[in-house]
């Protein structure tokens, strides 16, 4: 290619608006953490040749001009500028106006919306977003890059330039060598990052982890070795931060690592990370996530997802093979036995890690479950190899602790641990959300014995709990569903009890029934309730009515399914419908209905007539009290 093949006149052009807004924030909010531009540069500049050294194995032309791959970094106190230099795989004039001037990043709507305008928690957001680029007007007001393509002539190059207000200039220009120099012009205050000393001690606290020779005046001032390939007892904890900083494009510290060497069959690497936080992207199924592959140290590719199960997806880190060929591809990946080796592997060494977590550290392992517990509960369905693993790592909200703000930290063994004497079975219910699932009709019974009953309320449960049926020889039964077994748990007493009241209540039992007609599939007395006068439920095997109610949210097809009404008849209004005549009873009985799926959270068919009904007796019963 050559210079004729690209505009020949300079061009002034427009950020995108997201750009715009993110330099703003990043000026003003990671002010206090500033030399983080540096790390941030010499990692894009990392990047840039570990491309080279991949598309170089398919094309050695693309290495001519110079084998050894470097990083440059210099400083001119009198210009005031400090310039990132490498000799890595360059960009073109239309890769310089994709990377610099527009953020093709999955997450970004979601990450704009979720600012909240306080500089220390917008600074957080930020770091999980990740800064890049941009970083470098922290510290500068204009920012120069001259950039050549691998492979292209020395007159296809291209300058891009601008001072960070909104718009930005790119013309053609001339680069002796492939690569990218990046030079910032300093802010006046910024006087410190034109000292050698202070450039070279951020690049040691930061960059030493860097596999490229990071260079000043001919000293390399990192170890340039690749991290994962030390032994694990000359890393510090410092450097395996940094690292990943650098590996998951994230400047929050993450929450634990694993570091290991697997010989055998199979060779390779494995260094991972979970990360302190979810990344913007994580519920975004058109981005792609996994790991950083390398074969023999030589970057391969980033995002490898055949490397982890999909529910491992917020792991981040770095797969060395020593076995899986250089070149590599993805449809290669899906079908290699060294892979699904190497997947075993990571996925036993990830759950290993969990496992510590939980045990050891629980702090931090409550900390991932409010950021990735969903995820995880994907498992459950996706590894039968790992389901009991996973299973043990599940953590839920329970009745054990009704405060309204109790997380998530029962784990089923807890809960089994709790059981009574007794007691068969692990109960839950499961709700549209954790204030739904506290106050169901369903849990009066349990509460009133001192029952535990884990309370489910996110969107995965329901698809989780069709995988997992018992938990350590322990059946998990709804509350919601079935007639309520409690015989092993109910003295002599309340057997005798039940017995008397489904006699006594037959005919009311009937009458409902038959005013109902075809809108409940069952009419039955229970003692599961202590306050609430009715309450639905389905069949043991049927579809819950929860998961009815999601499918239909998501515009699925959700078979027709009609509740069974169960009466409390120790309420006054169950009580009362005995009195009623054959054309009042009808009134009552669909009230009792409504507000039994009100109280489930789901909807009446028809709420315009359930408000005259209510209005309507409401009337009546002070009528009634108002007569003398």
């Amino acid at each position: 290619m050559s210079a004729t093949d690209i505009p020949a006149k300079k061009e002034t052009r427009g950020f995108q608006a997201e750009v715009k807004q993110l330099l703003q924030l990043m000026i003003h909010s990671l002010y206090s953490n500033k030399e983080i531009f540096l790390r941030e540069l010499v990692s894009n500049a990392s990047d840039a040749c570990d491309r080279l050294r991949f598309e170089a194995i398919a094309k050695p032309e693309l290495l001519e001009g110079g084998a050894e791959l470097e990083i440059r970094v210099s400083v001119d106190a009198a210009a005031r500028t400090l310039t990132i230099s490498d000799n890595g795989i360059g960009m073109s004039r239309d890769e310089a106006v994709a990377h610099l001037g527009t953020i093709a990043k999955s997450g970004t709507r979601e990450f704009f919306a979720s600012l909240t305008g306080d500089q220390k928690k917008d600074a957080q957001l930020i770091g999980q977003f990740g800064v890049g680029f941009y970083s470098a007007f922290i510290v500068a007001d204009r920012v120069s890059v001259l950039s050549r393509r691998a492979g292209f002539g020395a007159d296809a190059a291209v300058r891009w330039e601008s001072d960070g207000s909104g718009e930005y200039s790119i013309e053609p220009a001339t680069r002796a060598q492939r690569g990218t120099d990046v030079t910032l012009h300093l802010k006046p205050e910024e006087g410190d990052f034109v000292s050698d000393d202070r450039v070279r001690a951020i690049l040691r606290k930061y960059s030493d982890h860097i596999a490229t020779p990071i260079r000043m005046k001919d000293e390399t001032v990192n170890q340039a070795t690749a991290l994962w390939a030390r032994p694990k007892a000359e890393i510090t904890d410092e450097q395996y931060r940094e690292f990943y900083k650098h590996v998951a494009h994230d400047f929050t510290d993450p929450l634990a690592w694993t570091h290991n060497r697997v010989e055998g069959k199979q060779e390779y690497i494995q260094l991972l990370y979970l990360p302190s936080r979810a990344p913007f992207d994580l519920w975004d199924r058109n981005a792609r996530h996994g790991l950083k592959l390398y074969v023999r140290r030589v970057f391969i590719m980033d995002d490898a997802g055949e490397l982890l199960p999909r529910y491992l997806r917020f792991v981040r880190g770095v797969i060395d093979s020593g076995d899986l060929p250089l070149n590599v591809s993805r449809e290669i990946l899906q079908e290699s036995r060294d892979v699904s080796a190497i997947r075993e592997g990571a996925t036993r060494r990830v759950l290993g890690l969990l496992e510590d977590l939980a045990g050891n550290r629980k702090d931090d392992y409550a900390k991932f479950w409010g950021e990735f517990g969903q995820v995880l509960k994907e498992g459950v369905g996706e590894d039968a190899a790992n389901k009991e693993k996973i299973a043990r790592l599940l953590r839920f909200a329970s009745t054990a602790n009704d405060s309204a703000g109790d997380a998530a930290g029962v784990s089923l063994a807890d809960y089994a641990g709790r059981m009574k004497e007794g007691q068969k079975s692990i109960y839950y219910v499961t709700a549209d959300s954790l204030e739904a699932a506290r106050s169901s009709p369903h849990l009066e019974i349990f509460r009133k014995k001192g029952i535990e009953v884990l309370l489910l309320s996110d969107r995965v449960d329901e698809w989780m709990l069709s995988f997992l049926h018992e938990f350590d020889g322990k059946p998990l039964a709804s509350v919601a569903k079935g007639e309520l077994d409690l015989d092993e748990l109910a003295d002599a007493e309340e057997k005798k009890v039940r017995e008397r009241v489904a006699e006594e209540y037959k005919d009311l039992v009937a009458r409902v029934k038959a005013a109902l007609g075809e809108k409940v599939a069952e009419v039955r007395v229970t003692l599961r309730l202590t306050d609430s006068p009715a309450c639905v439920v389905v069949e043991r095997d049927a579809m819950s009515q929860h998961l009815q109610r999601l499918l239909k949210g998501a515009g699925q097809k959700a078979p027709e399914m009609r509740p069974i009404l169960e009466l409390n008849p120790q309420h006054p209004l169950v009580a009362r419908l005995k009195a009623e005549s054959d054309e009042g009873i009808g009134e009552w009985a669909q009230l009792l209905l409504d507000q039994a799926l009100l109280a489930e959270g789901g909807q009446v068919p028809d709420p315009a007539a359930f408000v005259k009904r209510m209005n309507r007796m409401l009337a009546q019963a002070g009528s009634a009290s108002a007569s003398p």
